[in-house]
């Protein structure tokens, strides 16, 4: 299927009810969550936001989102992997992103992480959809998943190579964020768009 514009504001629409709860995780939800995403760094930058987002909200890692990508140069891995200690400072200041030392310390980690990977010839795409064999899978449990099996193997082959804030419920709200799993509702009308 192919990518469905979000609907006019007018006319009346099934979405999935967390999505109606504010304009920026509307548009979210129409243009983003659930399209699937191959590209490498953009698979790493949605799952270092996801980290932040444990214990929050995603409501709050979008509003911060362009806070985010300036603090984090633009989630370029070899940049932030180059990230020291006064950097670690200067974010812990930094009102536009989620001040967390841990997260903030698990991001730099991580891109180190990322680029093992590379260096030892694994792609990141490649690899993580790799653990999803026949992706996108879609939910057919009638139940609002935490994780799932996928989720908790991702998330310790993502441990193995050093990665951290990968748990098993963050890397599942990863996984349908970029499309390896499809979590619409099925009377959104979302449901089976897969672009």
């Amino acid at each position: 299927m192919t990518h469905q514009p979000s609907p006019a504001s007018d006319a009346p629409v099934s979405r999935c009810r967390w999505a109606e709860t504010s304009p920026l995780l509307r548009a979210y939800h129409d243009e983003e969550w659930g399209v699937p995403v191959h590209e490498s760094r953009m698979l790493w930058e949605m799952l270092m936001l996801e980290g932040f987002q444990a214990g929050l909200s995603w409501l709050t890692v979008l509003r911060r989102r362009d806070g985010f990508r300036k603090a984090f140069a633009e989630f370029d891995p070899v940049q932030v992997a180059r990230f020291g200690e006064a950097d670690v400072e200067r974010l812990m200041l930094d009102p536009g992103i989620i001040r967390a030392r841990a997260k903030i310390q698990a991001t730099i980690g991580n891109a180190r992480a990322y680029l093992a990977m590379q260096a030892q010839g694994e792609d990141f795409s490649t690899f993580c959809w790799g653990m999803v064999p026949g992706a996108p899978v879609y939910n057919t449990t009638g139940q609002v998943l935490a994780q799932s099996p996928a989720s908790q193997a991702l998330s310790k082959a993502l441990k193995a190579r050093g990665f951290k804030f990968v748990g098993p419920v963050i890397v599942y709200a990863w996984m349908q964020a970029v499309g390896m799993v499809v979590d619409h509702d099925p009377a959104c009308f979302r449901y089976g768009v897969t672009g």
